[in-house]
């Protein structure tokens, strides 16, 4: 097991444990001061920085929780663990709404102990990894957020304003490229956990063999390759919030072992026996359509009811194209560093704004970012014009002109024309063989589901798109199919 030296406060009114600790925590590789009663251990805590904190649960002075209580109004970061002589399930519960990492009773052997301390250690890791990333990429990036004034993105800030203060669940839902994560970031930013750890899984970038060890941990020897113990992400955002994207793609016996956690706060990592309370917030997102999955039995109807206690809905670039101006700008002067766009107008002529404007974009912002840098890195001048845009930007948006009017630049006080395709537009977008784009796409993705037998990983590869993004075709099909009905 790798040590990772930790500073311990120990605490305890019982001087044979205090020196067993005193002689026993340094050859685990941890620094150790210990003192004999509450009031000591507070006084020590004005003076110096720790990041554990054993305390037992009755002191003379000041109990354990009450150390505690006071460590957190000097702003301490310091996981704590709570020992107790005669433990109580009341006592316990108690202890863990303070914000404890475990609470142990006595007689505890050194190895649990040790066991703790590695995984507070590994758990503190990760987590400086993970803000030192965060920090790396908004200085890289500029600060990321959602974009956006028209009537759609004001609901959807509306909405995250009234559920960040609360613990709610929340499901975000949108097609691909809308900003689930930066959403889902905005709320953490706005409640009361934003101090705390964001850590954002990707459930359909995980290996189904490896997803549950991602969450939840293991312990070492627990499955093939277990070579060592492993802190699941559940306990890397203890007290913050967890980010599931993509939360479809959970197999059947993750979503059970989540929904227990929901429902009890309990993490039990693989081959252990015993599990301790994480106080975590769960934010879920997808694009695929849950109820219907539901329906078919591939998602856990109970596990969805619980998730599901509010819902924000991302609309697609498309539907919100008077926010492009604003976008553009914003993209544009998170790329290029030194400058200082101020309008669309210094950043793309109008003849290449129009372009984009009318280019259906079903990558949504996502795409939107790819295209504003792939400008950047080609242009030498502002503004830039359409010679710059990739070319499936000036193919689909450069045939639209005669069929589908183009939105103008946005005016003061006013929006403008929704560039969506209703019934009339698709048929004036005809072509000779009285197929729309839309035809031949549907026909393609049909066909290549129908060579492969069904199966949407090898179809999605034989058409050169993401799985997600099939997924997301196909959730338009549908759509498409039930308005026609």
């Amino acid at each position: 097991m790798a040590n990772l030296g930790l500073n311990v406060l120990f605490a305890d009114d019982e001087a044979h444990i205090r020196t067993v600790m005193e002689n026993e925590l340094p050859l685990m590789g941890h620094t150790v001061t210990v003192c004999p009663d509450g009031l000591t251990a507070i006084e020590i805590l004005k003076e110096k920085d720790f990041d554990v904190l054993i305390l037992d649960l009755d002191m003379p002075g000041a109990s354990g929780l009450e150390v505690l209580k006071a460590a957190h109004e000097m702003a301490s970061d310091a996981d704590a663990i709570i020992l107790t002589g005669k433990g109580s399930e009341e006592a316990a519960v108690h202890s863990f709404r303070e914000g404890i990492w475990n609470y142990l009773n006595k007689p505890c052997r050194l190895e649990v102990i040790e066991q703790n301390l590695a995984d507070i250690a590994q758990k503190r890791e990760m987590t400086q990894k993970l803000r030192a990333m965060t920090s790396r990429l908004e200085r890289a990036e500029g600060k990321q957020k959602l974009v956006g004034e028209s009537d759609a993105m004001k609901r959807v800030h509306l909405l995250i304003d009234k559920i960040a203060p609360t613990d709610s669940t929340v499901v975000i839902l949108g097609e691909t490229g809308t900003g689930k994560e930066l959403a889902a970031r905005e709320i953490h930013a706005k409640s009361r956990r934003a101090q705390k750890p964001f850590v954002a899984v990707n459930c359909g970038a995980l290996p189904e063999n490896l997803i549950e060890s991602e969450l939840f941990g293991h312990k070492k020897g627990s499955f093939t390759g277990a070579d060592s113990h492993r802190v699941g992400l559940l306990e890397v955002a203890d007290n913050g919030t967890l980010f599931l994207d993509e939360i479809g793609e959970l197999p059947k016996g993750v979503q059970a072992k989540l929904l227990r956690f929901l429902e009890n706060g309990e993490v039990r990592k693989i081959g252990e026996n015993s599990s301790r309370v994480c106080d975590v917030r769960v934010i879920c997102a997808t694009l695929r359509n849950v109820e219907e999955m539901v329906a078919l039995g591939d998602f856990r109807q109970d596990l969805w009811f619980r998730i599901n206690t509010f819902e924000i809905q991302l609309p697609p670039l498309r539907e919100r194209l008077e926010d492009l101006p604003d976008l553009l700008v914003h993209l544009a002067n998170r790329y290029k560093k030194g400058e200082k766009f101020s309008s669309v107008g210094q950043v793309f002529t109008p003849e290449a704004f129009s372009l984009l404007s009318r280019y259906s974009w079903p990558g949504n912002v996502r795409q939107l970012a790819n295209v504003t840098e792939h400008a950047l890195i080609l242009s030498d001048h502002f503004p830039m014009g359409t010679g710059v845009l990739p070319h499936q930007v000036q193919a689909e948006a450069g045939q639209e002109p005669p069929l589908r009017r183009a939105p103008e630049p946005p005016r003061a006080g006013g929006g403008r024309p929704s560039p969506i395709l209703d019934e009339d537009a698709e048929e004036l977008m005809a072509f000779d063989s009285g197929k729309t784009l839309r035809d031949i796409e549907n026909e393609a993705i049909v066909s290549a589901l129908r060579r492969n037998g069904g199966n949407k990983a090898k179809a999605a590869e034989e058409l050169g798109i993401s799985l997600k993004t099939l997924y997301n075709k196909l959730n338009q099909l549908q759509e498409t199919a039930k308005k026609s009905d």
